[in-house]
């Protein structure tokens, strides 16, 4: 792999391209991250890119999520995440990620990866927090269909049999039944890029790319080699 960066939503719109074709496109807002740690074989027995993305406030990097208490490794230590954050000369960073680059070598402490690094038409992977819908039935989880609502049916949006009776005398596991719907890492691949704007960081991917706004958005270059 060697392209990739994070990004959060902003939203979908539509645009047209030289044809006159409307295409629906969801806009990203890519970086600009920077590279914070350089991982090698020799040290970390990998090549690896680590970046970081969001500015956050130093006051609270090393604090928990109510920003009252420090976050200590077992025998007491400070977790020192800003010092490591120094060291790359960049200030608090809200999410760290690492990217498997085959040219790693190639980047420096502090260098910036922006929406550039990527060009139009490339195809690409896009992996987010799909939208959490709460806990929801058979029929809008799986799309079961519903029983009859009138004759006298009694069977209306209830999910049905679950299993056989005296064998195998169990429900299988892996059965759809009702439960917590959405809220769970989703990559939609193959998607393509049909617009960069390198000036305030947007690409703008045809489709539909998982999660809200503001959502965290890691994009990579795609393992597919077909177009769709």
């Amino acid at each position: 792999m060697k392209k990739a960066i994070l990004a959060t939503k902003v939203g979908m719109t539509q645009i047209f391209d030289e044809n006159g074709l409307l295409i629906p496109v969801t806009v990203l807002l890519a970086g600009p991250c920077i590279v914070t740690q350089i991982k090698t074989i020799e040290n970390d027995g990998y090549n690896a890119v680590q970046v970081g993305f969001i500015e956050k406030k130093e006051r609270i990097i090393n604090r928990d999520k109510s920003g009252k208490k420090e976050i200590v490794h077992r025998n007491g230590v400070p977790k020192a995440l800003m010092g490591h954050l120094k060291k790359a000369g960049t200030t608090g960073k809200r999410f760290l990620r690492e990217f498997a680059f085959e040219n790693a070598s190639e980047y420096t402490l502090g260098s910036e990866i922006k929406a550039d690094i990527f060009s139009v038409g490339d195809r690409i992977d896009a992996q987010a927090t799909s939208k959490g819908k709460g806990f929801q039935g058979a029929i809008k989880r799986h799309n079961f269909h519903r029983g009859p609502m009138t004759h006298g049916s009694k069977f209306h949006r209830h999910q049905g049999s679950s299993g056989a009776a005296s064998s195998p005398s169990r429900v299988f596991k892996g059965k759809k039944m009702p439960g917590q719907m959405g809220n769970k890492k989703v990559t939609v691949q193959n998607l393509e890029i049909v617009r960069i704007d390198v000036e305030k960081n947007l690409i703008l991917v045809k489709g539909a790319v998982p999660g809200n706004r503001k959502t965290l958005v890691t994009i990579k270059e795609t393992v597919k080699t077909t177009k769709a």
